[in-house]
């Protein structure tokens, strides 16, 4: 295969240099094995049947005619940053606790629901089979599934269920599979358009935990960061035929942050924040054209353990600033594209690494629980324009011990136990933050520059992995239970409540 270079300056360790760096098309990067497509019918599915543990509590409040609502149509919502625009929401938690509407049993994942054009779609494996459902939001009642089976076994000991999240976009969803199997669907019938295997089309290296990253869909392109032998680092396909349509050449694989789209120096740009499995650890943010793939720069940020990776997906504010978080002691840093695309490091604050979840802004500060594991985390703020610590705290709380399965008495042994949110994460709505905690907790929190206020708190569940930000759409909170909880309920997909009464 031959390759055209131009000259760059690139950055090793902090240090200017100039390095040769691949002037990319879609031909450098042939498409192995295009795949098979068909056209959406023109009818839809809307006969409605219950999926497996389907359970309907009762019908949600009425929505106020002066609500202001929004799709949740990818992971992060509506504006990649977990900002929704709904209005109307309740003030505080009813004594009882925040009522569902319904349920269903989910299988094995870690992804969360996309919701838009009156369906939801949930992507889970049960059976050893990764599996698509389109659910009407207000009732769970499925419209249609779709699956296709699946071998993956993790080799930490998490669940082999898929990671990212599925993306709707006008009438298409599109998912991307634990072992990278990309799928894309018609919204209203479920008919499959086209599928790909992306792991063993372009041998893929390997991952820590599967593929994780969301994919993205912008200008009738999928866009889906890889990391392959010959150097495919992010790829684009044509969202209508799954034909690649270019490619970027980076030594970089694909990381558990997903890719987002920003405004920088005038003109949209892709943020990919990539950092894998490699020897040595290597990872860091790309700035890539969205319309033909070209790398324009990088910015080295990766922790350097090898079983480290990328997982917080950038937060891009105004004046071309992004920023980047890492957890396993690497901490923050706030980057800027200048006027010749090149990324300038503004500060860096080694103290606040969120490891999955992504910072909320809000009023020039940077919110978010930091911490690897559950026992060194904590809540802080930063100062956007600085890095420096705005404040810190760590609250804790106690809640019953829920009965065992089919008992009457609690078992012996303690009858509270002490909590925190521990590596939860925040969604901004109505004038304040919801706060999800990974045992189930969820609060309502006031921020400021100056310190948080907790308002309210509720135990939803008591499990663990509750590692999944909430989705909001129409007045109702999605939340998705990742792990059985300790009254014997299996994993779920819950739909609760949150309208203001």
């Amino acid at each position: 295969m031959l390759f055209h270079f131009i000259s760059r300056p690139c950055r090793v360790f902090g240090l200017s240099l100039l390095c040769l760096a691949p002037l990319l098309s879609a031909d450098e990067f042939p498409d192995p094995a295009p795949p098979k497509f068909v056209e959406a019918p023109e009818t839809s599915s809307d006969q409605l049947s219950d999926p497996l543990g389907w359970k309907f509590y009762q019908a949600p409040t009425p929505l106020s005619p002066d609500a202001t609502v929004s799709d949740w149509p990818r992971f992060l919502g509506p504006s990649d940053n977990a900002h929704s625009p709904e209005t109307h929401l309740l003030k505080s938690f009813p004594p009882e606790g925040l009522a569902k509407v319904w349920e269903i049993e989910k299988g094995t994942s870690y992804s969360s629901p996309s919701i838009a054009a009156g369906r939801l779609v949930l992507f889970t494996n049960l059976d050893g089979h990764e599996t698509v459902m389109c659910l009407e939001p207000e009732t769970g009642r499925q419209f249609w599934s779709d699956h296709y089976p699946v071998e993956y076994s993790d080799r930490y000991g998490y669940n082999q269920g898929p990671r990212a999240s599925p993306v709707i976009s006008g009438k298409r969803v599109y998912t991307l599979g634990v072992t990278s199997v990309l799928s894309c669907y018609d919204l209203l019938s479920g008919t499959r358009l086209w599928q790909r295997k992306l792991g063993e089309e372009f041998e893929l290296l390997p991952y820590f935990f599967g593929q994780g990253a969301s994919p993205l869909v912008d200008g009738g392109r999928v866009i889906v960061s890889l990391g392959t032998r010959n150097g495919l680092s992010v790829a684009a396909f044509d969202e209508k035929t799954g034909h690649l349509v270019w490619g970027t050449r980076h030594e970089w694989q694909a990381s558990y942050a997903s890719p987002i789209l920003a405004t920088l120096q005038g003109k949209k740009r892709l943020l990919v924040f990539s950092g894998g499995d490699s020897r040595p650890p290597v990872g860091g943010l790309m700035v890539i054209d969205p319309e033909t793939g070209s790398l324009l720069d990088t910015f080295p940020w990766r922790a350097d353990k090898y079983e480290s990776v990328n997982g917080s997906t950038p937060v891009a504010l105004d004046e071309d600033r992004v920023f980047l978080s890492a957890s396993y002691g690497k901490g923050s840093a706030m980057v800027r594209l200048d006027e010749n695309l090149k990324w300038q490091k503004i500060w860096e604050n080694p103290d606040f690494g969120l490891h999955w979840s992504t910072a909320l802004l809000q009023d020039d500060a940077l919110f978010g629980f930091q911490g690897r594991n559950e026992p060194d985390a904590w809540f802080a703020a930063l100062d956007a324009a600085t890095g420096k610590e705005l404040w810190q705290a760590d609250p804790e709380f106690t809640v019953p011990v829920p009965n065992p399965p089919g008992r009457a008495s609690r078992r012996s042994g303690p009858s509270e136990y002490r909590l925190k949110y521990f590596r939860g994460s925040l969604l901004q709505a109505d004038g304040r933050t919801w706060a999800l905690g990974e045992f189930g907790t969820l609060g309502i929190l006031k921020l400021t520059r100056e310190g948080y206020q907790e308002i309210d708190r509720t135990q939803l569940f008591l499990a663990r992995a509750t590692w999944s930000l909430p989705v909001l759409h129409r007045g109702l909170l999605y939340i998705v239970q990742h792990d059985p909880d300790q009254e014997g309920h299996p994993p779920r997909l819950i739909c609760y409540d949150l309208r203001e009464k």
